[in-house]
């Protein structure tokens, strides 16, 4: 009975071993870099047990074909700036780690690693016409 025990005890930590690793792995490497722009439409921290900060951005024209990007922020003092652009036109970078096994990291697979406001555009450059060809 010894035995089985140890042997079951030996098995089960090798498993929380390499779910470990594959953790870690996942958090490490950064599948692809990129930056969106569009207006910070929701952001706060969620979940039962593992708080998380999420996010969304509107990205695309105002007028349609709007897109929302939900992403991740792991950093509380970039959480804290992203936090104060809830409602402007921002661009974000991040870092996108397929692949994290639980949502205790984060509920999507972008990472925001930075955040700027962007500019509106002046009103002159808004009322005028598209050139045509």
């Amino acid at each position: 009975m010894s035995k089985v025990l140890s042997r079951l005890m030996l098995l089960v930590v090798i498993l929380a071993l390499l779910f470990a690793l594959y953790t870690w792995i996942t958090l490490s490497f950064v599948y692809a870099d990129g930056s969106r722009a569009g207006f910070l439409q929701k952001f706060s921290k969620r979940g039962w047990i593992c708080k998380t900060w999420e996010g969304e951005l509107v990205t695309g024209s105002m007028l349609g074909n709007q897109e929302k990007f939900s992403f991740s922020v792991r950093d509380e003092e970039l959480a804290k700036n992203v936090a104060a652009q809830i409602g402007k036109r921002v661009e974000i970078e991040y870092h996108q780690h397929v692949g994290v096994p639980t949502n205790c990291f984060a509920e999507t697979e972008y990472f925001v690693k930075n955040i700027k406001a962007v500019p509106d555009l002046p009103n002159e450059l808004l009322q005028r016409p598209l050139p045509t060809n």
